[in-house]
């Protein structure tokens, strides 16, 4: 297959588009990577249909678009094991069986978020490849953070465009503190600051290829604006997260065995609603190394 021949088609949502064709499991032409690193720019998100791949094959393929994300040790991330990082998770309900490198999750809902936000430089993208899915349920949504931006009105643009967040780390709450939730800092937090290294980044980020404005904002953990009182600081995280919240911002994904979504993690919020208890959803994820946003 030549570049040329490459079908990649719109979702017709707010975001995506779908590779079709193309065997992921096999060596790709430079042609065709440049080709689908220009589309994720131009989509976010980009669907692989009916693919069959090894854990080894899956990296194989990602790393075409960049290193592994490897957090420091002394910034956890799900699945991480000090010292050990594994490079491909398991992202699973209920599937011991499928290997120890990796991280059960339950069925509950992971609200809205981007992958590693709270590290120093979060990553750039990550792919997750479906191994089973439910009969109902069990999709996951994406939001589109540039459209976000971009319908701010002209107040709220000049208002935040000098502005840094810190988004604390959910895997250092404080154990007693229960679920994660996106609340705004305070004295009475869940996470405890004397545990973590904080990070801030801008608010609103330059996307580092295209150079678009992103909204570079959560819907699922702690955060604070720094140097800004906490009241104003509050008010202000809950109006943009009512913002990012409308659905002409979201497309959702239903999935299919074989899928491959690969996410560009600095300009998209992904969210995954609860499934049956019952059912079963195994997924493998690699998620690429990034770089300090700007």
């Amino acid at each position: 297959m030549t570049a040329a021949e490459l079908t990649i088609i719109p979702t017709g949502g707010a975001l995506g588009a779908i590779v079709t064709d193309l065997d992921t499991s096999r060596p790709v032409s430079s042609e065709i990577i440049l080709r689908l690193k220009q589309a994720l720019r131009d989509h976010h998100i980009l669907i692989f249909k009916h693919q069959t791949l090894s854990e080894a094959q899956l990296l194989e393929f990602a790393t075409y678009f960049g290193d592994v994300f490897v957090p420091p040790e002394n910034v956890p991330v799900l699945g991480s094991k000090p010292g050990n990082p594994p490079l491909v998770v398991t992202i699973a309900n209920a599937a011991p069986e499928y290997g120890s490198g990796g991280a059960l999750l339950d069925n509950v809902e992971l609200l809205p978020h981007t992958d590693h936000q709270w590290a120093p430089r979060p990553s750039s993208g990550s792919l997750l490849y479906a191994l089973e899915v439910p009969e109902r349920g069990g999709d996951t949504q994406w939001a589109n953070l540039i459209k976000a931006y971009e319908e701010l009105d002209a107040g709220t643009k000049e208002e935040i465009a000098n502005l840094q967040l810190i988004t604390y780390n959910p895997f250092l709450e404080d154990e007693e503190s229960g679920n994660v939730t996106a609340t705004y800092h305070s004295e009475k937090s869940p996470c405890k600051t004397l545990n973590q290294t904080l990070f801030s980044h801008p608010l609103v980020r330059t996307h580092p290829e295209s150079g678009r404005k992103v909204l570079y904002l959560d819907r699922a953990y702690e955060v604070e604006v720094v140097g800004m009182e906490a009241k104003t600081g509050a008010e202000l995280i809950e109006r943009l997260r009512k913002h990012i919240s409308q659905p002409q911002f979201y497309y959702n994904h239903r999935w299919s065995v074989g899928d491959i979504v690969y996410w560009d993690n600095q300009c998209t919020l992904h969210y995954r609603p609860a499934f049956e208890q019952t059912a079963r959803r195994v997924m493998k994820r690699v998620s690429l190394a990034g770089s300090r946003p700007f």
